[in-house]
């Protein structure tokens, strides 16, 4: 049941069915919601036969982060971006590094109207805003209210997201989002996502990103947890690598992270590197001009390579980067080869600050 003190907003991502009930668009669960009931996120309910975002203005957790953290590299690198996210969540990953924000079911955070959320990231010297921590495809509504504030003040907006996402839901990001790193689990297979996730399929992230590469301008990068044992299957990633170069282009960068253990699999052991240099081979060897290994500071594979000379071109240590071998039209210095990287490159990050009620 829905909580007596609950505020919030009425959300744009619905509609009315016959039977009375509320069908959410807001993700590919699509939840439909008798009256006074909740969604399986645990942010969207129904109250006077009106879809509401309870969590509209309440802010969870804020923090400062370089965007390589997120991770994308080839969209304005070195930038440092305010990260914000609310309660809930429409996955039940049992590996959650972020659970306490994504699997509450509780409406909780600091009250920020999207010209405070901006105000705060001018403050600290954000060139952009991140929508993360937990999926911001069911908070949506509030995302593109401070988006679209962030864009009169020339800063730029980030989705941190599983992709399982709906037309509907693209369609509105088309309206203020700029980049969006879509994070598979387990390269998408199916036993995978069913049982460590609680989704049917991944089917409706492959047919949201054809969405967002066919709808939208935002620049797409693709992450993909690599879980020792239960999510490496080496098939299942070059199914992914296949499908991003078909569908989004050789130039799509991949980031193959390494698994921490966290949650509810705690018995789980880190991701072996050996693991996830096998997936960075496979991804060459589909065509994909830059992959990367993700939470190893120090592999050789966090920095970009030009595809022409084989040199490093942009090179990096964890979120920071070292040397930046491109010139203005960041083109390869030795060879000349044009890189597809977006925005020269930005001063490191600065202040580091957090804030979690």
């Amino acid at each position: 049941m829905l909580q007596n003190d609950l505020s919030g907003k009425e959300a744009e991502l619905y509609t009315k069915l016959p039977n009375g009930r509320i069908k959410c668009t807001a993700c590919a669960r699509l939840c439909e919601i008798p009256s006074g009931k909740i969604g399986l996120c645990g942010i969207r309910g129904v109250v006077d036969n009106k879809l509401q975002l309870f969590v509209y203005g309440r802010v969870i957790a804020g923090h400062i982060d370089p965007i390589e953290k997120k991770p994308v590299t080839h969209y304005r690198p070195g930038t440092d971006i305010f990260s914000i996210a609310t309660t809930g969540c429409n996955w039940l990953c049992k590996y959650c590094q972020n659970y306490d924000i994504s699997q509450r079911r509780k409406i909780e955070g600091n009250l920020m109207t999207p010209v405070e959320v901006v105000d705060m990231a001018t403050t600290y010297g954000a060139q952009g805003i991140a929508y993360t921590y937990n999926e911001p495809s069911i908070f949506i509504e509030f995302a593109k209210d401070c988006g679209i504030e962030a864009h009169k003040r020339g800063i730029f907006n980030i989705f941190v997201s599983n992709g399982y996402d709906t037309p509907e839901s693209v369609n509105m990001m088309g309206k203020f989002l700029d980049c969006i790193t879509v994070d598979f689990k387990g390269s998408g297979k199916q036993e995978f996502v069913r049982q460590y996730i609680g989704i049917p399929n991944a089917n409706p992230i492959f047919e949201s990103l054809k969405e967002i590469r066919d709808k939208t301008r935002i620049h797409t990068e693709i992450t993909d947890l690599i879980v020792p044992k239960v999510g490496d299957d080496l098939e299942a990633a070059r199914k992914l690598c296949r499908f991003i170069y078909d569908e989004l282009g050789p130039d799509t960068p991949i980031h193959f992270l390494r698994f921490h253990p966290d949650y509810k699999m705690m018995e789980f052991d880190d991701t072996p590197v050996e693991t996830l240099e096998k997936h960075h081979t496979i991804a060459k060897e589909e065509g994909l001009r830059y992959a990367y290994v993700g939470n190893v500071p120090g592999h050789p594979l966090e920095h970009t390579y030009c595809p022409e000379c084989k040199s490093i071109a942009i090179r990096r240590y964890g979120f920071s980067i070292g040397s930046w071998n491109l010139d203005d039209n960041n083109c390869c210095k030795k060879c000349g080869y044009p890189l597809p990287i977006i925005g020269k490159r930005a001063k490191n990050a600065r202040t580091r600050f957090q804030f979690i009620p």
